[in-house]
């Protein structure tokens, strides 16, 4: 069975341009189009979708709008943003993207998109087992970060940990938390040294650690040492190992 799928964007070259790399896709139908934020939402309550391609800046509303407004609604399609603004990938994964492509993109980066969006696993499913991609490692243990037509590169020592987040990862720095395109799994090999796996969602610097408190069934939480006194999980798994690295 064909997937349903709404594109929007107020851009008629832009719709143009998804429907023709959509149609390379036997498993996808385009049943649908809307030009602004208004029109996608009385679409997408009045017919069921599998998939919506949403542009961020339209007349009217943002696509983050949009996504946040379908999100908890019985049955909601899967939101794949594709758009001109890469600023807006930490908010987008906020609102439960399943991806977030950056103009131009070409039909495999799409596909990607697609077999996330439908394969029906969960984050950590589509995260296993990780696939080769990316830079090679930087030999001072520093991460690219995209930010616009920049490219920062973190400290590892900047990073008090890193969360899954479909496929790519959140950074949590002192200040501010931003997204990466490498799986978690690929942080991980990156990030040797002081770096702990404590949960399938989370790699932490160890140098960063605050405290340890115990938690329900043999687990813990690691409250860090940024200002909010940032939590994070340990699986009962992983707690053991830690209390035994730790020489507790």
């Amino acid at each position: 069975m064909r997937a349903h799928c709404l594109i929007v964007d107020d851009e008629a070259p832009a719709r143009e341009e998804l429907r023709y790399l959509l149609g390379t896709f036997e498993h996808v139908q385009v049943v649908g189009e809307a030009t602004n934020a208004e029109e996608a939402l009385v679409l997408l309550r009045s017919l069921h979708y599998d998939l919506v391609l949403l542009d961020i800046k339209m007349p009217g509303g943002t696509g983050l709008e949009v996504a946040e407004a379908v999100r908890h609604s019985p049955n909601a399609p899967k939101v794949i943003f594709t758009t001109a603004y890469p600023d807006y990938a930490v908010d987008a994964f906020d609102v439960d993207a399943v991806d977030y492509l950056v103009k131009p993109f070409d039909a495999e980066r799409l596909g990607r998109a697609l077999d996330r969006a439908l394969s029906g696993g969960t984050a950590d499913e589509i995260e296993q087992p990780p696939a080769p991609r990316g830079p090679a490692l930087d030999p001072l243990g520093r991460i690219p970060v995209q930010q616009g037509d920049r490219t920062v590169l973190v400290d590892a020592s900047a990073i008090l940990y890193a969360s899954a987040a479909r496929g790519y990862s959140y950074l949590q720095l002192a200040g501010e938390r931003v997204l990466v395109s490498l799986s978690l799994n690929e942080l991980e090999r990156r990030l040797t040294g002081h770096f702990f796996r404590t949960h399938r969602s989370y790699l932490v610097n160890l140098n960063h650690v605050r405290e340890l408190r115990p938690d329900f069934n043999g687990a813990l939480v690691l409250v860090m040492d940024d200002r909010r006194r940032s939590r994070v999980e340990v699986s009962r798994r992983h707690a053991r190992e830690l209390r035994r690295l730790l020489g507790l």
